[in-house]
């Protein structure tokens, strides 16, 4: 009865953790280096990622405060109509216009900027000036430069991890082919032996 029950199982598979680092009659040199090849993917996987997303993050996040302590805000004033009528080329209410401002030194400038449409030439505007006075972007909130630094940082660790494993893939797929030709030339001496034994 019992054996009527052992009889209708599955075979087991043995499995062998870490087979290519054992010594073995039937283990190639191939599977030796794909052994490292796995070992040095996985590594550069796992800390390689880490530290580019880590150096990704802290470099976009020094780069952001480094904005903020560059850029102020300046009061401006609009030196054009911008009616409601105007349409953005995003599809917002926010148009390019011409606005004028004093700078630091006492230079009168102007530029064009962003800002919203309903509003007549002479109303007062902020805008966001270097420490040259040019006009430039609104530098990111500590918590927006936070949260795109750790996305940038995320996505490099993922873009190295990304290639990483497809060259590793490429190095797998190469020693397999290798395997595959070394297996069928083996063949070809060996198999012609067992015919005859066989015939």
């Amino acid at each position: 009865m019992r054996d009527d029950k052992q009889a209708g199982r599955k075979p087991m598979r043995m499995r062998l953790p870490l087979w290519r680092w054992r010594s073995s009659p039937i283990r190639r040199r191939d599977d030796v280096l794909e052994a490292w090849l796995l070992l040095a993917m996985w590594l550069l996987i796992v800390v390689g990622g880490t530290v580019a997303g880590a150096v990704t993050a802290h470099a976009a996040d020094r780069s952001f405060a480094r904005q903020r302590a560059e850029r102020t805000p300046v009061r401006a004033v609009l030196l054009t109509n911008v009616p409601y009528s105007a349409v953005s080329e995003a599809g917002n209410d926010l148009v390019s216009a011409k606005v004028g401002w004093t700078a630091s030194d006492g230079s009168t400038r102007s530029g064009k900027t962003l800002v919203s449409t309903g509003r007549k030439a002479g109303s007062t505007v902020t805008i966001w000036a270097d420490h040259h006075g040019k006009l430039s972007a609104q530098p990111p909130t500590p918590s927006k430069a936070t949260v795109e630094a750790s996305f940038l940082g995320a996505s490099a660790a993922l873009a190295l991890s990304g290639l990483v494993f497809g060259v590793g893939s490429a190095g797998r797929w190469w020693l397999d082919r290798r395997r595959m030709e070394q297996w069928g030339t083996e063949w070809d001496l060996v198999g012609p032996r067992w015919r005859h034994m066989t015939s």
